[in-house]
């Protein structure tokens, strides 16, 4: 896998800060170290909505002590009372140590966990890199809309589909209508899944910034190139919580 992911190095050179790297089968100095990112989904019951947001802003305080929590979001569209959370670790070793302390924190176990399990319907997690040539940014300002962007390409991997994949969103971001958060390639879940987490002012300036994008001859010509390794795309918009670091 780390081939695979360390051949999203090569094509179109982007047009944001990233490092370069020379020896042939690296992977970036971010993922060297072994950090990844668990993305975690959570289906809740219509009904109970309202009373899970509550709970979630008020206690993920404690859940935070153990480990770096990225973001806290609720869809608004493309998908109906889910919440998306993103959590970084240092390795498998960092993440086992981390469940097993959360696991033994009665107060959160009290307090959240068992209250909030009845809320559920469905939990879902993927275990995710950030693709070499991207590092995780931050948004322009609070206040604003995320947008996150799925991806289903074609069974194979970065190897076939890599270099396009990575002209499409350099393409998008030379238009300047769009702040990148993140490209994550999954490890576990669903192979051949990205995610790519993007940040607007405001849906209206998103709509605008796609109009525009959609008649520039550079992401034209790109998306072609790209959607021909694409399976399916799911787009959801982001509400950030107001417990999530990232706002």
């Amino acid at each position: 896998m780390l081939g695979l992911r360390a051949l999203l190095l090569r094509g179109a050179r982007g047009v944001w800060a990233c490092p370069q790297v020379h020896a042939s089968l690296a992977t970036g100095p971010r993922q060297n170290d072994g950090t990844f990112y668990e993305i975690r989904t959570y289906d809740v019951k219509p009904s109970k909505m309202k009373e899970f947001v509550e709970m979630f802003n008020k206690h993920i305080h404690l859940r935070a002590a153990h480990s770096e929590m990225v973001g806290l979001w609720t869809a608004e569209f493309g998908g109906m009372n889910k919440a998306i959370h993103i959590w970084k670790f240092d390795n498998f070793a960092h993440r086992a140590e981390v469940r097993k302390a959360v696991a033994n924190d009665k107060e959160w176990q009290e307090k959240f966990i068992s209250p909030v399990l009845p809320f559920l319907n469905k939990q879902n997690n993927e275990i995710a890199y950030l693709v070499p040539w991207c590092e995780l940014g931050k948004p322009a300002k609070e206040g604003g809309v995320y947008e996150m962007v799925t991806f289903q390409m074609k069974p194979g991997g970065p190897a076939l589909w890599g270099q396009s994949f990575r002209a499409a969103i350099s393409a998008h971001l030379n238009t300047g209508y769009t702040k990148l958060i993140g490209v994550f390639h999954t490890e576990y879940g669903l192979l051949n899944t990205v995610h790519v987490l993007w940040w607007n002012e405001n849906p209206d300036s998103r709509a605008a910034g796609r109009h525009y994008a959609h008649e520039d001859a550079r992401v034209v010509a790109a998306v072609r190139e790209s959607v021909r390794f694409l399976e399916s795309q799911q787009n959801m918009l982001l509400i950030p919580m107001p417990c999530s670091p990232l706002k």
